[in-house]
């Protein structure tokens, strides 16, 4: 009886809403950035300071892309703020991939992100309505939200001061605050993951004005983030400028980790959000944050294992589109609409391009260098292609509704 119980503990969905995914994956950060840099004071490892910066922008991004949360307050996700978003990720990711490329702009950007974004938060906390004095009024659990929010606004600010003056504190000293700061956005983390368990209603006043899904939102930025690393590859392959190939494997576990954590989507394919599928998301972050911190350590490892990943997905998702398939070829059925075709051929070289490209990472003499961007490109094509294609069935589906 025991067993049977902890089993479905174990395997039941998690209700981990987005923010607090977001929250839980910036604390990793913050708080596996603090541990390695006494190690790095000393000498021991090698630091790569744009991979944290770029890394960093990337998170600001995912806020703003699934969430609409901008580091000066929430914000409807509108195409503007959506394209908006889409720059800063533009950005985290040249300033991850291709070192110094970008100059002061990244950690200006962040600068102006922890700083007057810190200060802008604290003061909306302290003066709108529906916050501070309401939190109050409530008790309870939002007292903890307040400490939480305050802690974190506070040392926003102080980390834009050691954006600004760097110099200001040791690099021992810098792990400190890093250390505490990462423990207090975990710990608004673990302090909104209670309040929307307990008021479910705050957690959907921040999604009413949402306009695309998270997993679809993620496919756009898939998209964008595959053809970005395919034009970068062609000017590496050719040598004209250096590469950060530790950070660009960490930077895909961190978003395979996201994709997990946030709906259940796995290299693989979609599972549910069990506690293993949340544990492996936490695995995968925590590997990609190390790779894109401390260049080279983890290059072999996360090398091989994307590889096998792709391969197996592709694999996988073309067995699951054939079988279908085959029953309806079996069948004497309607013709299928056009759009379907579509979104099936879609689905085809979908799932081809990560086998092409898995197959790259594991045997890199097997593809010549110069196909390899080709491919990721195509890659990124085609996804953006696919969510079209989606967007598009869903504007049917929503016609044929009112119609009936």
């Amino acid at each position: 009886m025991f067993f049977n119980m902890t089993k479905y503990a174990i395997f039941k969905e998690a209700d981990l809403p987005l923010d607090v995914v977001i929250l839980l994956i910036a604390g990793m950060t913050s708080l596996i950035t603090g541990v390695l840099l006494f190690p790095v004071s000393s000498g021991a490892l090698p630091y790569y300071e744009n991979g944290l910066y770029g890394l960093l922008l990337f998170m600001f991004a995912l806020q703003i892309i699934t969430m609409g949360k901008t580091p000066f307050g929430d914000m409807r996700r509108t195409k503007p703020l959506l394209a908006g978003g889409l720059v800063i990720a533009i950005i985290g990711v040249l300033t991850c991939f291709v070192p110094d490329i970008l100059g002061q702009l990244p950690r200006m950007l962040l600068f102006v992100c922890f700083g007057p974004g810190g200060l802008l938060l604290l003061l909306q906390m302290c003066f709108a309505k529906d916050k501070l004095r309401t939190w109050v009024k409530h008790g309870g659990i939002f007292w903890y939200l307040i400490i939480g929010c305050s802690a974190v606004y506070v040392l926003s600010m102080l980390i834009a001061l050691l954006l600004w003056k760097q110099n200001l504190l040791t690099t021992a000293m810098t792990a400190v605050v890093m250390l505490i700061y990462g423990t207090a956005i975990t710990y608004l983390a673990g302090v909104l993951w209670k309040l929307y368990g307990t008021y479910p209603d705050t957690e959907k006043s921040h999604k009413e004005d949402v306009e695309l899904s998270t997993d679809r939102a993620m496919l756009l930025f898939m998209g964008i983030f595959l053809m970005l690393i395919g034009i970068i590859i062609v000017p590496v392959s050719l040598k004209m400028f250096p590469f950060s190939g530790s950070a660009q494997l960490g930077l895909m576990m961190v978003i395979f980790a996201f994709q997990m954590l946030a709906y259940g989507g796995t290299p693989i394919g979609p599972f549910a959000r069990s506690w293993p599928v949340i544990l492996f998301g936490v695995l995968f972050a925590a590997l990609g944050i190390v790779s894109c911190i401390i260049p080279h350590i983890l290059v072999v490892l996360l090398t091989y294992l994307i590889g096998v990943l792709n391969i197996l997905g592709g694999v996988i998702g073309l067995i699951k589109l054939c079988i279908p398939l085959l029953k309806t070829s079996q069948s004497n059925q309607d013709p299928v609409p056009p759009v379907l075709m579509k979104l099936f051929a879609a689905q085809i070289i979908m799932n081809l391009c990560p086998i092409m490209f898995g197959t790259s990472m594991l045997n890199p003499n097997l593809i010549p260098g110069l196909v390899i961007p080709v491919v990721l490109i195509a890659f990124g094509c085609i996804t953006l292609y696919l969510l079209h294609l989606m967007i598009t069935l869903d504007k049917m589906r929503h016609t044929i509704e009112n119609d009936t």
